[in-house]
């Protein structure tokens, strides 16, 4: 089959307007949004387990979730009326159940692997969400997995070879990645 250069010309123009709907789409969505708030939990939640300690460690991270979990409801509620779209319900409904069973599979194998330490736990954690991230990505679109093999790499090492300094290192590489993604997907798509 033999494609003219002009022919050739407009379907790769076909393709990247395609490339650019798919990214509008992505920053419309609210997973800019999305991403932020959680990135914001992560920073918040990760500097108080680096240096605080007790029950005021566990009261920051139930207080950051439930605002953050709430935050990010009312907005995808208020962003869900505004689309009304049979398609859209259904495919949020689908990641809605994705995300609840990649989070019972989670549970599920932090009980086979009970007991263990608080960074054994929150490195199994990160690595789950890391996991339902990429797999959001592989399914709506590769430029929003680019980032998770580097952070799941980057988050090991600093388990690995940074114990004590493990929170940090991923309230800063976790919760100031997602911000920054977050912020650049929204301003920048």
């Amino acid at each position: 089959m033999n494609i003219s250069p002009n022919e050739a010309e407009e379907s790769l123009a076909a393709i990247q307007q395609v490339v650019q709907k798919t990214r509008r789409s992505i920053a419309d969505s609210g997973y800019s949004t999305m991403l932020i708030i959680t990135g914001i939990v992560w920073l918040i939640g990760y500097l108080g387990t680096q240096f605080l300690t007790g029950p005021i460690v566990v009261a920051i991270w139930v207080s950051v979730s439930l605002l953050g979990g709430a935050l990010a409801t009312i907005l995808g509620i208020r962003r869900g009326k505004r689309l009304r779209n049979p398609a859209t319900s259904i495919t949020t409904r689908r990641i809605g159940l994705f995300w609840l069973l990649l989070a019972l599979f989670c549970a599920a194998l932090i009980a086979v692997a009970w007991p263990m330490d608080g960074k054994t736990l929150t490195i199994f954690i990160i690595l789950f969400i890391l996991l339902g991230q990429m797999a959001m990505g592989l399914i709506f679109s590769f430029r929003t997995v680019w980032w998770v093999l580097p952070i799941s790499a980057l988050a090991l090492v600093g388990y690995f070879f940074v114990p004590a300094y493990f929170y940090l290192w991923m309230s800063l590489l976790g919760g100031g990645t997602m911000i920054a993604l977050g912020s650049y997907i929204h301003y920048r798509w």
